[in-house]
């Protein structure tokens, strides 16, 4: 039995940062100091909540620990569900929170009013989407996050981002209205939307009823997939991406595994083995789907001529490549893509906050005068003085060495943790079945093999060409002013790369009981319904 405190501390990631995002409004936007170090150690005590939540969940496990706000029984209450997924999101959301506010300290958090309030409520916003149990509260915290969004990627100013930050806002407002068509259906159909009640009912609706059920589930499946950033929903989020402040960019990484982790929950509760008519639905589109943005996404990747735009269509081949791991319909397969979901997150995000060290020294003339020279070959070198003998600056080799880590994980070649992903992922394709029962590999498989393969050579093709004019051959020989509070954040996230290829062994193990349990949810469904009020003092003796 979780301890009591244990038990309350469910709420802590919720109420935390909306009680710190409110603190910091009490002070004027001169006292910066502050206001940073209130919300950096808000982010802090997250970490330090989200990490005590996930040895819970792992306790607790098959079972979830589930919390009754207002002390109503579900499904009639608000409940908060904490399992291993949950937790592990909860983990990853706060390290990128503590990396972009150490990063935005050295200067973003001075481009624009009201930095680090938004930036907790976009906290607030995850960590109830993540650990919400109903889809209208889902829908709730969904909209929380989109507003903070808007906020944050409009942050600094400038006419290419308010450009770019204008189609992000216009796309995630239709992606709402989308997202209440659908919950509305599903709510006329079943009579509720707790997600375990959904669960229990969705194999009892009657025939007539199942294809309106079904209509409400690709609407409000939609409306994630332009989150996850699904082709040919995905036109918005290279630009937005590219566009915003290096500490947004580098925590809008986690934003698109928003969508991945509700389609993960949902297709999986409402739509798994014991879902009746409609057992599987879906899975045959994410799939076809995941595998369309990972073509996209590589193409994107190769064409590529800006360090922003390479990191934007590099979500877009871990969206995909996640989409499709989902369809497949595996409890190993998903395993494999939970490990690649925390490699390829943390890898992007402290590529982007990269980028805008390297490029802070670069000029936009000379990037297209590599470009031209890359394209028409050697007549223009002779406009470029050749300087022989010039020894490295010791901060232009900590930036490349950061950059080459980055292509490595990016690639998936060995030793980083994004060579074990894209290992896990493919013999789990190639050998569904476990290793002590080999199946014969479908034509998909093979596709989809072939797929993750291509896009890591056309990250290993884009990088190695985008590291070679950028730190080999240079035009301008400028080094880039840097702080050390800057690479603290993008070396700390290369090194937790680091250990979660040291440590792959337990990290697999709680990936695959994770996927265990999202592929048989009876324990969820049943912790859930049978979740127990709190009796007040004398009511059990009347």
């Amino acid at each position: 039995m979780t301890a009591n405190w244990l038990h309350h501390l469910i709420v802590a990631p919720i109420v935390l940062p909306l009680l710190a995002g409110a603190f910091v409004l009490l002070f004027d936007e001169r006292r910066r100091v502050l206001k940073a170090t209130i919300s950096l150690a808000s982010a802090v005590l997250l970490l330090g909540v989200a990490v005590t939540l996930m040895s819970v969940a792992d306790a607790a496990a098959p079972a979830a620990d589930v919390y009754l706000l207002g002390n109503w029984p579900a499904p009639f209450g608000i409940v908060l569900v904490l399992d291993r997924l949950s937790a592990l999101m909860l983990v990853l959301t706060s390290i990128l929170a503590i990396a972009s506010l150490v990063f935005a300290t050295a200067r973003w958090q001075r481009a624009g009013p009201h930095f680090h309030t938004i930036f907790q409520i976009l906290l607030m916003g995850l960590n109830g989407a993540f650990l919400t149990g109903d889809l209208f509260n889902l829908f709730v915290f969904f909209e929380v996050t989109l507003a903070a969004s808007y906020g944050l990627v409009l942050h600094g100013s400038g006419p290419l981002r308010v450009k770019a930050g204008l189609h992000y806002i216009a796309v995630n407002l239709a992606a709402s209205s989308l997202f209440l068509i659908g919950v509305s259906l599903l709510y006329g159909v079943t009579g509720t939307l707790n997600m375990a009640d959904l669960a229990q009912r969705i194999p009892m609706i009657a025939p007539e009823d199942r294809m309106l059920l079904e209509a409400g589930a690709a609407i409000l499946g939609v409306a994630f997939l332009v989150k996850a950033g699904m082709w040919p929903l995905s036109f918005w989020l290279p630009p937005a991406y590219s566009a915003a402040a290096a500490p947004v960019a580098a925590i809008f990484a986690i934003l698109s595994k928003v969508g991945i982790y509700i389609l993960l929950r949902l297709s999986l509760l409402f739509f798994g083995n014991g879902a009746g008519a409609s057992s599987g639905f879906g899975n045959e589109w994410l799939l076809m789907g995941g595998m369309a943005t990972m073509t996209f996404g590589l193409i994107g990747v190769l064409a590529s001529q800006a360090m922003g735009r390479l990191a934007g269509y590099s979500v877009l081949v871990s969206s995909g490549t996640l989409l499709a791991a989902i369809g497949m319909g595996n409890a190993g397969i998903t395993g494999g893509a939970l490990f690649y979901m925390v490699s390829s997150t943390l890898t992007i995000s402290a590529f982007f906050l990269l980028i805008e060290l390297v490029e802070r020294g670069q000029d936009t003339a000379a990037n297209v005068l590599a470009v031209t020279m890359e394209a028409y070959g050697d007549e223009y070198e002779d406009a470029v003085d050749e300087e022989v003998g010039l020894a490295i600056p010791g901060t232009l080799a900590i930036l490349g060495a950061c950059f080459a880590i980055c292509g490595i994980l990016l690639t998936g070649l060995p030793p980083f943790s994004g060579f074990v992903a894209k290992f896990l992922l493919i013999a789990s394709i190639f050998n569904p079945a476990g290793l002590g029962d080999p199946a014969p590999i479908s034509a998909t498989s093979w596709i989809l093999v072939a797929l993750i393969v291509l896009s890591g050579l056309a990250a290993m093709i884009a990088m190695t060409r985008t590291g070679i004019r950028t730190f080999w051959a240079s035009l301008e020989g400028k080094v880039p002013r840097v702080l050390v509070i800057e690479l603290v954040p993008v070396v700390g996230l290369l090194l937790l790369c680091l250990v979660l290829t040291i440590q792959a062994g337990p990290a697999m193990r709680y990936m695959q009981a994770t996927a265990q349990s999202l592929h048989a949810p009876q324990d969820y469904i049943r912790s859930v319904l049978a979740a127990p009020r709190v009796r007040p003092e004398g009511e059990a003796s009347r």
